[in-house]
């Protein structure tokens, strides 16, 4: 179905431009970034309105065609290079978080003093590569939204970051930009290029394409090892803790609560729906990975001492359920990662948000100097503990869902053994009952542990009301989803099951 409106070609690339007229702004009277603030949030909240009127009246939810697409002869150059956007099942799962967790990330900002004019379009403009790859209908367009949001992203890491920035920032960009210029740009052109048969971009024509198995397999990895980067996949996940614990927290909330979903919507929408015979190959490895990460990062993540850094471990043990979601090729599966990856972006905005917000009250980002903070700072303590819960899938929340429907799908997938089900599920079991363990030592440290040390701070204040509703934000549809999953998964569902079928059903 073509849109009549283009709402989604207003929207992608509506931040770039926006953005470039904030530098012209007059400074506010008293310096600080109210004005520009205040800009960038209504530059995004005005995209709501089209997304919700599409989901209620332009929306069908049983329709596993795209809809709302929009394709327009864009450059003039073969082969069959255009416009092309749109929505399905799964991109309006991804892009109306993607959306709620910038507009928190806005006000989030505000203690961002220092260059304003370049910090909030570098915002909006990382928001816009988000938006475009998850709308995207063309695999050269998918590309050429994915490395440009790596510019604005380093450039906010490097620029805001803590005193580890550069470093950080070098490790992640020669780990995101390597991965997508070398796996995915020659992935996209192989697979855009192959020969019999006319060149096609469109996701629809290449997902009815067929290869031969040792092409396949070679594209799969390469597009496999660019996602690996980004969501991120053991090895390569040494990048997110040192991303994590450098940037400041307004624009680690971006990443945490889109970029990661960006690797595993691209192994939904690529790997397993244009390569399916190379992923029923590969999908029992991403399961085993998948739990294996979960018992690694719930290891590693008790030896760190800093708030930030410690923050950082959870997402990767997320990662975890994804691939084994993924891995699984069920209906049921899928689903669950899908549910994950936007449960973890709710919720690892808002305990980044928590953590590093603390970390500016306290002037520490040291667990070891946080001792006894319970009573003199309640709302910390209670905002704190309850995003910490949901981050280990409490029954009622969003995460219990997700996981609840991951180790059924692998239960349940009928190309693997009987004996490699029992190694991913019994290894994911033993990371789930190690995973609790970095969590819980936080609460514990922070409101009632003894320091032993002066405090960083004799006297500080408690959250303030705009540092109370940002985290309430996104714990709220967190509840929401974890009390009835039904209302993303009947979304979700239409754009699941054409692409969770294997070659041999």
């Amino acid at each position: 179905m073509t849109s009549n409106y283009p709402w989604l070609t207003i929207i992608v690339p509506l931040p770039v431009p926006a953005g470039l007229l904030i530098p012209p702004l007059p400074p506010p009277p008293k310096g600080g970034n109210k004005i520009v603030r205040r800009y960038t949030l209504g530059i995004r909240s005005p995209e709501f309105p089209p997304i919700t009127h599409t989901l209620c009246y332009h929306f069908e939810s049983k329709s596993p065609f795209v809809q709302s697409r929009e394709d327009y002869d864009w450059i003039n150059i073969p082969p069959d290079f255009h416009w092309r956007l749109g929505i399905d099942g799964l991109t309006m799962g991804l892009i109306p978080p993607t959306g709620f967790v910038t507009t928190s990330a806005t006000p989030a900002a505000r203690p961002v003093t220092r260059s304003p004019r370049s910090f909030y379009p570098s915002m909006l403009a990382m928001h816009s590569g988000q938006v475009g790859l998850f709308a995207s209908q063309d695999i050269l367009l998918f590309f050429l939204v994915w490395e440009p949001e790596l510019i604005p992203a380093h450039s906010l890491l490097r620029s805001w970051g803590g005193k580890r920035r550069s470093y950080a920032a070098t490790k992640s960009i020669l780990y995101t930009a390597a991965g997508g210029l070398i796996f995915l740009l020659s992935g996209a052109i192989t697979m855009g290029l192959y020969m019999p048969g006319e060149p096609a971009l469109d996701f629809r024509v290449l997902a009815d394409r067929s290869y031969p198995a040792a092409l396949e397999m070679i594209l799969y990895l390469s597009f496999l090892i660019a996602y690996a980067i980004k969501l991120p996949i053991l090895p390569s996940h040494t990048r997110s803790p040192d991303t994590h614990g450098e940037a400041h927290y307004s624009t680690r909330m971006l990443p945490a609560g889109a970029s990661s979903k960006m690797g595993g919507y691209g192994l939904l929408r690529i790997n397993m729906e244009s390569s399916p015979s190379a992923h029923s190959i590969f999908a029992p490895g991403l399961a085993v990975v998948g739990a294996i990460q979960i018992v690694c990062a719930a290891s590693i993540s008790p030896n760190q001492r800093s708030v930030k850094r410690r923050i950082a471990h959870p997402p990767v043990s997320h990662t975890g359920f994804v691939l084994i979601g993924i891995g699984s090729i069920t209906d049921i599966g899928p689903e669950g990662a899908i549910l994950q990856m936007i449960s973890h972006g709710l919720i690892g905005a808002a305990l980044f948000f928590i953590g590093g917000a603390g970390c500016d009250r306290m002037q520490t980002p040291f667990l070891g100097r946080m001792g006894g903070i319970a009573i003199p700072m309640p709302k910390i303590f209670i905002l704190f503990s309850s995003l910490t819960i949901a981050s280990l899938a409490l029954p009622g929340m969003s995460g219990s869902a997700a996981e609840s429907m991951v180790s059924p799908g692998i239960a349940g997938s009928t190309n693997r053994s009987y004996e490699s089900k029992i190694i991913v599920l019994v290894t994911a079991a033993i990371g789930i009952i190690l995973t609790p363990i970095h969590p819980l030592s936080m609460p514990r440290q922070m409101p009632y542990g003894y320091s032993g040390v002066t405090p960083a701070v004799p006297r500080v204040m408690d959250y303030g009301p705009r540092e109370i509703f940002i985290p309430i934000r996104p714990l709220l549809p967190v509840i929401g989803i974890g009390l009835y999953p039904n209302a993303v998964l009947s979304l979700c569902q239409s754009g699941i099951y054409p692409i969770s079928i294997s070659p041999e059903q």
